[in-house]
């Protein structure tokens, strides 16, 4: 994170990473307020990679899926990475085009997912059958799941839960029950980001952004992209990721 934060001044790559530290922090208790930190970031560096894919995973979690996709769409544009096609895919369901996420499980770019990635991705093609009518298709993608070595206790928890609700879909209702009463929360771990000063960055390049995304950098990689300047910001998502760090630094940021 830190090596894409180069491209802007200190002051602002520090305010805009413990936006994203805080985004990323209150995404499972306070889905709004994650999101009001990840639009302060994108206000402070919205061509910056990490910065739009915070937005959109925040816009996914609140289940704004047409933003989630404008974002995601333009991460994958900024870096060349697919690997929020899970994510893309379940916008399109809860849109309710579950045909589109058919598409974009067949398209090329779901081939270069890692194992996760593509254990993700069946997920969100069960459920897509599951909202065609398609109970006995998405029980097969289901199956061919869990033949799989999946190691991630989160992931085999969603495994476990589309199950039930393709049995369910299907009738076998005790069946359902019985696997929903066996399954426990997953344990969530909670990864706390140490921004340690770094070089000094070089000098920013202002950028006007859109509400559509942005264009993809002429030349050069994700990591030199050029974010928007620092601008005063008296939002609670700002005093909040001021303080979230606290130290001597506190008056300086806000």
């Amino acid at each position: 994170m830190r090596g894409r934060l180069r491209g802007l001044t200190k002051e602002n790559a520090e305010q805009v990473g413990r936006h994203l530290v805080m985004t990323g922090r209150l995404l499972d208790t306070n889905p709004e307020l994650a999101y009001e930190h990840a639009q302060a970031a994108v206000r402070r560096a919205g061509r910056i990679d990490v910065v739009r894919e915070a937005a959109g995973i925040a816009a996914y979690r609140l289940g704004n899926y047409a933003e989630a996709l404008r974002e995601l769409r333009t991460v994958r544009r900024l870096n060349g990475s697919s690997e929020h096609l899970p994510l893309m895919a379940d916008a399109e369901r809860g849109l309710g085009r579950p045909e589109r996420a058919l598409d974009l499980a067949r398209s090329p770019e779901a081939e270069t997912l890692d194992a996760q990635g593509r254990t993700e991705l069946a997920l969100v093609v069960a459920g897509a059958r599951l909202d065609l009518g398609q109970a006995e298709a998405a029980l097969a993608v289901v199956d061919s799941i869990a033949a799989r070595d999946v190691r991630d206790a989160e992931l085999r928890h969603g495994v476990s839960a589309v199950r039930a609700d393709v049995l369910e879909a299907l009738g076998r209702t005790e069946e359902a029950a019985g696997l929903r009463a066996v399954l426990g929360e997953p344990e969530d771990e909670i990864v706390v980001v140490d921004l340690e000063e770094g070089d000094e960055p070089e000098d920013e390049r202002p950028a006007a952004d859109d509400a559509g995304g942005v264009e993809e950098p002429s030349s050069g990689t994700a990591a030199d992209a050029q974010g928007e300047p620092a601008s005063a910001d008296t939002s609670e998502a700002d005093r909040r990721a001021a303080a979230s760090t606290g130290g001597d630094d506190d008056e300086e940021a806000r």
